[in-house]
């Protein structure tokens, strides 16, 4: 019988207890009450993402951590950016300039938004950014949805000696797992999942990097988050946490849903 079979049983759902994105790409991630998840994803999630024109690169935050010191909100049209030097908002710009862009490895097409938020971000970072609007989904690192776990998070905790805030691994979803084995989640890959009114599939474990050592609030590095990671989590060379999936049935979610197997 599986986890959620027994919670099930036993009457005890396992449910979810964060909700996060960041419309704009590698700025901090926010908590959500709720999210409509779409066959492309979440609504609102990486909408945005900044370009370095020089390279014709999606910036990585692993390069610019300190695009977790900036929040920034997408609501009805308007795009609300809260900076160290202070809010930029507006609504942006089509310009219809396209650009093709690398996003690790891969080419990707973006659209040029016109607007203050460049000459911000550019000041932020010391260095020449544009800001772009990409399709649902584009400018995504493997499957849209991402799910950890408290047990898996409470297990690496205990490695680093120290609370690992969750939201470093910027997880669409945290399910409360209660005292279910550390990465439990990986016998959800390849399975259906429902989780409020909408339905995933789960499909592989996700590699991580260096991103996972930034707080998730100041960007600054702790050095001991993939170093405890790398001691006892890997598969097939790569160090791994949590795992992502697709949407196969569209729904809202709300904290505190239940997650069940379908």
């Amino acid at each position: 019988m599986t986890l959620l079979e027994t919670r099930a049983w036993e009457g005890v759902p396992v449910h979810v207890t964060r909700i996060g994105l960041a419309p704009l790409k590698g700025t901090r991630h926010l908590d959500r009450r709720s999210v409509d998840l779409t066959p492309a994803g979440p609504v609102g999630d990486r909408v945005f993402c900044l370009v370095d024109p020089a390279r014709r690169r999606v910036l990585r935050t692993v390069e610019n951590p300190s695009l977790v010191r900036t929040a920034v909100r997408w609501r009805d049209g308007e795009l609300c950016t809260e900076l160290p030097t202070g809010p930029v908002t507006g609504v942006p710009e089509p310009t219809g300039e396209t650009r093709t862009v690398d996003y690790w490895g891969r080419q990707a097409a973006v659209e040029v938004v016109g607007g203050p938020w460049a000459e911000a971000y550019s000041r932020h970072l010391d260095h020449d950014v544009e800001l772009v609007r990409s399709a649902p989904g584009e400018i995504v690192y493997g499957a849209p949805v991402s799910l950890v776990t408290t047990s898996s998070l409470g297990r690496l905790s205990a490695a680093t000696g120290g609370v690992v805030d969750e939201a470093a691994f910027r997880a669409t979803f945290t399910v409360d797992t209660d005292d279910e084995p550390a990465h439990v989640e990986d016998s959800w890959v390849g399975r259906r999942l429902r989780i409020g009114e909408a339905e995933v599939r789960v499909r592989a474990l996700i590699a991580r990097c260096a991103v996972v050592d930034l707080d998730p609030t100041t960007g600054e590095r702790r050095n001991d988050v993939l170093a405890a990671l790398a001691g006892y989590r890997r598969a097939a060379g790569e160090i791994v946490f949590g795992v992502d999936a697709v949407v196969v049935g569209p729904g809202r979610v709300d904290v505190d849903a239940v997650v069940e197997r379908v």
